[in-house]
Parts: C-alpha cells; sequence; structure tokens
C-alpha cells in the first residue's frame, strides 16, 4: 500500500507526508475504514523520522481526515458531511436559517503580494499576487460578523474582475471555484479594540475566531479568517457514527 505514497517535494517534510497520505483519502482510492500503514513503515517509505511521521498523522487527525486509535493504528476517516464546522458555509445562509435578515459591507478591497511572513504561515511562495478583502456581515442590521480573506490571482484570476461590493467573496469562491481539500481553525479570542469597535461590542468580549483555508491541489486558492461574538455564534453538526 506504501508504494503508491510519494512526496512531492514541496514544502517541510512532515507536510510532504501529510499531503502523500492525504491525496489518495480525498481521490476516494482508500476508503472509509481502511488502514494506514504503520508508523514505522510510513518511517520507512519516506525516510523520516518518527516525530516528523506522527507530526503528519496528528495534521490529518485534525483535518478530519483519519481517525487514530491509541494501540490499534490510523485508519481512514468516515467522510464528514454531516458536521457544519468541516463543510464550506455561508454565512448568509446561517443569518436568514435564525429568521433575521441579512446585511453585508465590503469595508476594503486591495491588490497586493504575499509577505514572507504569510508565505511561512500559509506555504505559499512569497511575492504571489493576492486580491485581500475586508468584509463585514450583519444580522438584522447589527454586526455579526468579521471576514479578513485573501485569495490567490495566480489560482483564481477572473477575481480581480469581480467588485465583491454586492456579494461576498465566500458564496461567489464556492460557485466559480472548485477546491480539493479544506481545513477550519478555530480559536476562542478577545475581541481587542479594533474588531470590538466593528463589531459594536466590549473590547474585552470573547470572540469566536475561524480561520478556513482552502485547496486545489497543493496550492491554497484562498485563506479567511472570521470574527464571530461569542454571545450571537455557535458551532453545531449533526453526525452518525459510521455514516
Amino acid at each position: 500500500m506504501t508504494a503508491e505514497l510519494k512526496l512531492d517535494g514541496e514544502g517541510p517534510l512532515h507536510d510532504q507526508i501529510r499531503r502523500a497520505i492525504a491525496d489518495p483519502i480525498l481521490s476516494g482510492s482508500w476508503e472509509a475504514g481502511k488502514r494506514i500503514p504503520p508508523e514505522v513503515s510510513l518511517m520507512e517509505t519516506f525516510g523520516a523520522s518518527r516525530m516528523t511521521v506522527n507530526r503528519a498523522l496528528r495534521a490529518l487527525a485534525d483535518q478530519g481526515l483519519i481517525a487514530r486509535r491509541r494501540r490499534v493504528g490510523s485508519f481512514v476517516a468516515p467522510r464528514a458531511g454531516e458536521h457544519a464546522v468541516t463543510s464550506i458555509g455561508d454565512i448568509r445562509h446561517e443569518i436568514e436559517a435564525r429568521g433575521e435578515d441579512y446585511g453585508y459591507e465590503l469595508m476594503q478591497r486591495q491588490e497586493a503580494r504575499v509577505s514572507a511572513a504569510m508565505s511561512l504561515a500559509t506555504g505559499v511562495a512569497a511575492e504571489t499576487p493576492i486580491l485581500h478583502l475586508h468584509c463585514r456581515h450583519f444580522a438584522s442590521s447589527k454586526p455579526a460578523a468579521l471576514e479578513d480573506r485573501w485569495i490567490n490571482l495566480t489560482i483564481v484570476p477572473e477575481a480581480r474582475g469581480i467588485p465583491f461590493e454586492d456579494i461576498p467573496p465566500g458564496p461567489w469562491l464556492l460557485e466559480n471555484v472548485s477546491y480539493t481539500e479544506g481545513e477550519h481553525r478555530i480559536a476562542a479570542i478577545r475581541a481587542g479594540s479594533t474588531a470590538g469597535g466593528l463589531l459594536q461590542i466590549a473590547d474585552d468580549e470573547p470572540c469566536l475566531s475561524v480561520e478556513r483555508r482552502t485547496w486545489r491541489g497543493k496550492t491554497m486558492i484562498t485563506f479567511a479568517n472570521f470574527v464571530y461574538p461569542g454571545s450571537s455564534h455557535i458551532l453545531s453538526g449533526r453526525f452518525r457514527q459510521g455514516a
């Protein structure tokens, strides 16, 4: 089984191993429940240390692609379509589903290039052209979420021609740009003065920060950070064991 696992030569070794294992899972050639090769086997296949292999497996588990069982091994996880936090959602639908009116404001739109710091954080090459957007979403005229998003213009050059003044970038990307992999990272934060002012809440009010990334193959398409007031946003999901 390890014969089909190949490194792509791009980026840190643990990321290459993660992508090598993720590819047959995302393509469907490894079905749910299939056992991942043991760590020792992966160490031999990739010429990597146990720590490096373990880091790649932890990342795959965090993404929901594999399930790790102590003293048993790792297995391809069931498809997670039922989990709201692992799907790419639409803020407008979330707000309207609560019976509130949706509103949207584009606060800033500019073309820029990936900085060295952003390159280290995302794996996208420095100087890659991006479209950087700052947006605000409303529920019944009250600020409900902030969105800080950049779009890789080498993958989505047509975004240059979209003003995003009337339509948020998220729904447009879902409708027009295909992706092969997505990731969420969720954290509890305090609003701070900037977000607090824009959300019309106290600076020390708890908020929910949701980072969302999507890739096409090995290349990141878009990165977005959403900040929600903690008192008005709930993450939920419905799931079935083995489904």
